[in-house]
């Protein structure tokens, strides 16, 4: 299972369910990852899309506690077992999680892949992801160059868990 996210130089991701900054080219990376793909989200990300609606060309999976919250086009799971079961159904390297925070916390470690967008700026904010460079089991297999948008700095990095490319090493 995959993550992808934009993080601050702090790892910070969202302030007032909101987005820290929208860099075009972030975002066109993002369509491009998930379309066609499996995304789990929470329902206040869900809820901060436009009119709350879920991204077309893709299965959104929103894991929420609200039993009878009603998201228009999702499929909506109300435990982490039962999101867990749904997902057997799909090809794990097809599963992105997205976001928000506890969404990203309660699946790290189901994860192997993560996408993220490291922006080289902190921003205020009230919701972080894991800080991956702090965790042993994660490392940095891919990182681009540098990029920007306007005057900020940032870069597509991949991060894989070790043990999982210590596995498909063996081979």
């Amino acid at each position: 299972m995959n993550l992808i996210v934009a993080v601050d130089k702090n790892w910070a991701i969202g302030k007032d369910n909101r987005l820290l900054v929208q860099i075009p080219a972030d975002m066109k990376s993002f369509r491009k990852q998930t379309v066609g793909k499996v995304i789990v989200m929470g329902r206040r990300t869900l809820e901060s899309f436009p009119g709350g609606v879920p991204l077309r060309d893709r299965q959104n999976i929103v894991l929420t506690k609200q039993e009878k919250y009603q998201g228009k086009g999702a499929l909506m799971v109300h435990s982490l077992e039962a999101l867990l079961e749904e997902l057997k159904k799909y090809p794990s390297e097809d599963i992105y999680v997205i976001g928000g925070d506890s969404v990203y916390k309660q699946l790290l470690s189901y994860c192997d892949t993560a996408y993220v967008t490291k922006i080289d700026f902190a921003y205020e904010a009230d919701a972080y992801f894991p800080n991956l460079d702090a965790l042993p089991e994660w490392e940095i297999t891919e990182e681009s160059e540098e990029q920007t948008y306007f005057d900020l700095e940032y870069y597509f990095l991949k991060y894989e868990k070790k043990s999982v490319r210590e596995k498909t090493a063996d081979f």
